[in-house]
């Protein structure tokens, strides 16, 4: 009798919480609906300009894919938002001084999340250039100097790119389908299949999915509120004023630099991360700016 009571109990206890359960699944999607995710595909969309088919039913299904997958991506998507606060302006006049469309900066963002990031195969910085390749761009790549991860001269490098890119293909889609794939690999694959447009493209898994990524943080970050996501702005990560010191010699104790300045290392190698050890050598007299930060601290 006492165990017929207890299974009773359990009963009622499991009914009730399925109850709740279902109550909060149904008014978290009630809340879902509110936000327009159940509206969430896009009727029309394009990368630089260039119309992206969603008519066609391979491309519609790639493009929901990544949009599924950002969107119920809550912390790295909001990172995204709060980071662009802070490099969007450095990166946009560059890209518009260059010629470069404005979309090219999502690209930035499905690269590095917007961070000096490092990659196993040895890419690093927001734009991810290996080093040969920021060499031959004109970044200075040394265990002391590390131009990578100098935004405004990575972003230049970037441009280069782009630029030699679009002349290739043709397309700016195929320019940013190349950053990913390589000209030469990207080209192997036009001349095997003999089609040029990036949407008609077998590709390798990642290749295939890099514009539709770009299309995908593009469209999340210019409709935030559309997908979900709300950001107010005193919750952006701002961009500080700083102060250049042009430099042309060498610094033998970077941490002594720093508080001749009215910081400490650690706040130094924030605002200059291209600065890679303790000190900075330059026997060649070459001119360096190093950005002191006038308030945040």
């Amino acid at each position: 009798m006492e165990m017929i009571k207890k299974v009773g109990i359990i009963s009622i206890v499991i009914f009730v919480s399925g109850l709740f359960v279902f109550a909060t699944t149904y008014d978290s999607k009630d809340k879902i609906n509110k936000q327009g995710i159940s509206t969430y595909f896009p009727e029309k969309l394009d990368f630089a300009g260039e119309e992206t088919p969603l008519k066609l039913s391979d491309v519609r299904e790639r493009l929901d894919r990544e949009l599924l997958i950002n969107i119920n991506s809550q912390a790295s998507t909001i990172l995204n938002i709060k980071r662009a606060n802070r490099a969007f302006p450095v990166i946009e006049p560059i890209l518009k001084k260059n010629g470069i469309p404005d979309d090219f900066k999502y690209l930035a963002v499905i690269e590095s999340g917007l961070v000096n990031a490092v990659s196993p195969a040895g890419a690093r910085g927001v734009w991810q250039f290996m080093p040969e390749t920021a060499r031959e761009k004109g970044m200075e790549v040394t265990d002391n100097v590390d131009e990578r991860y100098h935004l405004e001269k990575s972003t230049e490098a970037a441009c280069s790119y782009f630029l030699k890119a679009k002349a290739k293909f043709g397309s700016w889609t195929m320019a940013a389908a190349s950053y990913n794939g390589g000209m030469t690999g990207v080209q192997k694959q036009i001349d095997i299949q003999k089609v040029t447009n990036y949407y008609d493209l077998l590709l390798t898994e990642e290749t295939s999915r890099y514009v539709f990524r770009i299309l995908t943080l593009k469209e999340i970050m210019k409709n935030p509120i559309k997908y979900g996501f709300t950001v107010l702005p005193g919750e952006m990560y701002e961009i500080l004023p700083t102060k250049k010191i042009e430099i042309d010699s060498s610094i033998t104790d970077l941490a002594a630099f720093a508080k001749e300045q009215g910081i400490n290392y650690k706040i130094l190698k924030i605002h200059n991360p291209w600065l890679r050890e303790t000190k900075l050598i330059n026997d060649t007299g070459k001119k360096y700016q190093i950005e002191i930060p006038l308030k945040g601290y």
